[in-house]
């Protein structure tokens, strides 16, 4: 039972389902579901596929997280990062038609939930601690400029292509001279009202005497009033004719069961793609799982997350859908709603649904303007360039790690730049504990604490050396741990000491405990001892299962003072 309920996490919140819980749970479905319909057409824009896939792939994926999810609030589906990802792996295939591009897309979720199943399935969710924040944030306001000048196309009337600055912005240039005078003008009004309800419209309604949180909820859903308007505008005055693009029909009813291909060519195309496009979803939905549990004093599990999100992507491919993840925005509206457990996201598809077997037709006038627009206010929060002055005043190696994702991303694509985003997190974090701070210590008079000689006024002995090194001590820190301490010893003629102050090192490999032992045999020929103080248990326990003590020119003291008392 125990490992059911792991798998199944409805199996424990499920138990605790009372009438509250559904009224909340079904006000907070309503709301996200207004939010998601046109968020879910946009995105379909944004990755070159039909405007009804972004339905289904807000459909059974959702309810599929219901059942496998450990997030109460997190609301999948499509996303803006994924579906910018979708289009760029799918543009790099030789695909004869849109009936292949389609399969493709379907494949690439399938491959990308079972990429996150096996990872699940082997607990590997510690792997979204490997790209750092810094990082992240590049590559996502990287990926949000690229989607803001994708749309750009549809906001003038113009065409264009590509994925990166040099394709999409020549592109623009060349056709700038062709803007549709009716289309730009509905998209700045659309735009406008946009921008303005987002914080604009809650202040007016609170002014009106409405509840800060209702008027905050009501201005979330302005882009559904926006798709209204904007459809019953181009319908009843024919402005299809005057050049604005529209949806056009879109097929009406629930999702036929798709089949993914099983093409071992298609496969080879796309694994490296599905592989990145998984990393980047789970990252972004435990980001936003985890900031959303922790104001309900709750926690998730990152290991039912890989699950969760990959029985969603695999339901996907079997459902006419493309990747999907957690998204932000719409995730902390199911929030603010009050969703009470993830049954609220079940409600949701099942109304999504509904409008997609009743309503879908009546979307047959939408214009595309109004998509693209809804697309840019959506990932304009994601820009955040402000990341790359905080990183420069804050750490070299965060603002290299940054800038080359940005730089990377905006030139070369997204699978570079997220790649890119990987590997150079991976290299910081190496730079980073290769070379730990080292530093002298010395005590603070009349305590017993030991304070680095650089920040502090301390007391320090000729013949006793005490080193503090704040970093555990494996293969890649070693050489550098012997140059430094040499370096040391060769300055004090009269030290006869040497402590490591172990207080920040939770852990020591074997090739650490090797060069610790070469340092002792090296310092004791010339007279010095070489003692460790204040190591940590387990790192100790360690230690008790070789022959180290014994090796050790020196003792192990409980306590830095302990040492010092002792040695001076």
């Amino acid at each position: 039972m125990t490992q059911k309920r792991q798998l199944l996490p409805i199996m424990s919140w499920g138990r605790d389902y009372d009438r509250d819980k559904l009224v909340a749970d079904l006000l907070a479905a309503v709301i996200v579901m207004v939010m998601l319909i046109p968020q879910s057409l946009a995105y379909a824009l944004v990755a070159g596929l039909p405007p009804e896939m972004g339905l289904y792939a807000s459909i059974l994926p959702l309810m599929v997280y219901t059942f496998f999810g450990s997030s109460r609030v997190l609301s999948v589906g499509p996303v803006a990062v994924l579906s910018l990802m979708t289009a760029a792996a799918l543009g790099g295939l030789q695909l004869a038609s849109n009936a292949e591009y389609i399969v493709a897309a379907l494949t690439l979720a399938f491959l990308s939930g079972a990429f996150l199943l096996i990872l699940g399935l082997l607990r590997m969710g510690f792997l979204a601690n490997f790209m750092s924040h810094p990082v992240v944030t590049g590559f996502i306001t990287a990926s949000a400029v690229i989607i803001i000048l994708s749309q750009v196309q549809h906001l003038l009337g113009i065409s264009s292509h590509g994925y990166t600055l040099p394709e999409l912005l020549p592109s623009l240039l060349v056709s700038v001279t062709q803007i549709n005078t009716a289309t730009a003008l509905l998209s700045l009004g659309t735009l406008l009202w946009l921008f303005w309800s987002r914080n604009g419209m809650s202040v007016l309604l609170q002014r009106m005497g409405m509840s800060s949180t209702r008027a905050l909820l009501l201005a979330r859903t302005s882009p559904v009033l926006a798709v209204i308007v904007t459809t019953v505008v181009v319908w009843y005055f024919d402005l299809q004719a005057a050049g604005i693009a529209i949806v056009g029909d879109i097929p009406s009813g629930l999702p036929s069961p798709t089949m993914p291909s099983f093409s071992l060519e298609l496969w080879q195309g796309l694994a490296g793609s599905a592989a990145l496009l998984a990393i980047i979803g789970f990252v972004e939905s435990v980001s936003v799982a985890q900031g959303l549990a922790a104001k309900q004093r709750e926690r998730i599990d990152p290991d039912q997350e890989l699950i969760g999100l990959g029985a969603s992507n695999i339901a996907a491919g079997f459902s006419g859908g493309f990747p999907v993840a957690g998204g932000f925005s719409r995730s902390v509206v199911n929030y603010d709603a009050g969703a009470a457990t993830p049954a609220a996201g079940f409600f949701a598809a099942i109304l999504i649904a509904v409008v997609t077997l009743l309503f879908v037709p009546l979307l047959a006038w939408l214009p595309k303007a109004t998509l693209a627009a809804t697309i840019i206010v959506a990932v304009w929060s994601l820009v955040d360039f402000a990341i790359l002055r905080q990183a420069w005043r804050y750490s070299m190696a965060d603002f290299l790690g940054v800038s080359t994702t940005i730089v990377l991303t905006l030139l070369a694509g997204v699978e570079v730049g997220v790649a890119a985003g990987i590997l150079v997190s991976l290299v910081v974090h190496l730079y980073k504990t290769s070379r730990p701070h080292v530093a002298i210590v010395g005590e603070l008079p009349g305590t017993e604490h030991f304070r680095n000689v650089n920040r502090h006024q301390v007391q320090t002995y000729d013949t006793i050396l005490s080193i503090r090194i704040d970093e555990s001590l494996y293969f890649a820190n070693t050489r550098y741990l012997e140059d430094i301490i040499y370096g040391m010893v060769a300055e004090r003629p009269n030290l006869r000491h040497v402590i490591l102050m172990c207080t920040a090192v939770n852990e020591i490999d074997m090739s650490a405990m090797d060069s610790i032992l070469t340092i002792s045999t090296r310092l004791d020929e010339i007279g010095i001892k070489l003692h460790l103080s204040e190591v940590k248990g387990p790192v100790m326990d360690g230690l008790l299962r070789t022959d180290f003590l014994s090796k050790l020119s020196g003792h192990v003291f409980l306590s830095q003072h302990q040492a010092v008392e002792a040695l001076k």
